[in-house]
């Protein structure tokens, strides 16, 4: 069993011995392999096992268990894949996926973006793509998956004081003990991956979140060291606002002369978190420690008299927090109605098949 895998190059895609062990415990069948998730297309999967790629298929009986319980393949996952006879693989198991960044839908349902990853690299520019409340929204999503963040500001070659924009973010983010690193680069020139390379150490896999034209693709040709042949394509910076196009249309994991991997992912249109009130106590960890300071045990720090923390975090944070605090309460009182709506379906349900068993006799 695995006799065909190689670790060592696996180990590079960030293959761990826990990950051996759960897949030991996993596989059923002799030609199965370890492999992780490189690109998910509607009903399609490319692989890698450390040399190559595979486009694969999921088993049905493992789509139809991923249906029942909400869930998807994600760009990172580890999976068992045996080959179908035509060139291609199958699917057949998922390793439980670890460090996941998961948000809410339009809808109100969980997806998952990314799965196993060590760092992100929170990427806006230093000019029109700057902002704070945005960044908040991005870092709570990773610190809620146990993800480390970096904040990347790019085009710093084009601002004209791009260090003001790094002490702008940390005088935002106050003195909370997850301060994260802030870092001002070009992202074009082979300086940035020289900036990042204690987070682009071999085995890791990092993932570059931001908005659209932030300069993700850009940031990616310079880490992976891609050619012109292969690069990710970039859209010139927009003149009347310097904002890059839009190029990024799919999540998708690249390797790095490091030795790391990194996800490149498109701009999200909404970010809705898949958290709720204590989730973001813990994801706003500044604010949650001056609460304990305020005269009233549920102080919103709002409008009450002895707040703590209204006066010693930026007021576009607390607007943050507030706002998402919001969100997370409304996602509860969704939840709970989509329950009793449906205990309504089913009562109505079974009172019709009672009134036609009636009519029946």
């Amino acid at each position: 069993m695995f006799d065909s895998n190689d670790f060592d190059a696996l180990r590079r895609l960030g293959l761990h011995t826990s990950l051996i062990s759960q897949a030991l415990g996993l596989s059923t069948q002799d030609d199965e392999r370890l492999m992780r998730v490189v690109e998910v297309q509607r009903d399609r999967c490319t692989l890698h096992d450390g040399h190559h790629l595979h486009e694969a298929r999921l088993w049905p009986a493992l789509q139809a268990r991923l249906q029942v319980q909400g869930e998807g393949l994600t760009v990172g996952d580890w999976v068992l894949a045996r080959p179908d006879g035509s060139g291609g693989h199958w699917i057949s198991a998922q390793l439980p996926p670890d460090h996941r960044l998961v948000r809410r839908d339009a809808s109100g349902h969980r997806q998952g973006l990314v799965s196993h990853v060590d760092h992100a690299l929170l990427v806006m520019t230093c000019g029109h793509d700057f902002n704070l409340r945005r960044l908040d929204r991005y870092l709570a999503l990773v610190r809620l998956a146990e993800v480390d963040p970096v904040v990347v500001l790019t085009q710093a070659d084009t601002h004209l004081d791009p260090d003001a924009r790094v002490q702008a973010v940390y005088q935002h983010l106050g003195a909370g003990s997850l301060l994260p690193p802030v870092l001002a680069v070009d992202g074009r020139r082979a300086q940035a991956a020289q900036a990042l390379s204690p987070w682009l150490q071999p085995g890791r896999t990092l993932v570059l979140l931001g908005s659209s034209g932030a300069g993700k693709s850009t940031l990616l040709n310079t880490l992976a060291g891609h050619g012109v042949d292969d690069a990710q394509r970039t859209g010139a910076a927009r003149e009347h606002d310097g904002r890059g196009r839009h190029t990024t249309t799919a999540r998708s994991l690249h390797l790095c002369p490091s030795g790391a991997c990194v996800i490149d992912t498109p701009g999200l249109r909404g970010l809705q978190l898949d958290a709720d009130e204590a989730d973001l106590a813990r994801a706003f960890d500044d604010i949650a420690a001056l609460s304990h300071r305020c005269r009233f045990r549920d102080c919103q720090h709002e409008e009450e008299p002895g707040c703590a923390v209204r006066g010693q975090v930026s007021p576009d944070r607390l607007l943050s927090w507030h706002k998402l605090q919001r969100e997370a309460r409304r996602h509860e009182q969704d939840a709970l109605q989509r329950r009793e709506q449906l205990s309504v379906w089913k009562a109505r349900s079974k009172a019709t098949r009672e009134v036609m068993r009636l009519k029946r006799g």
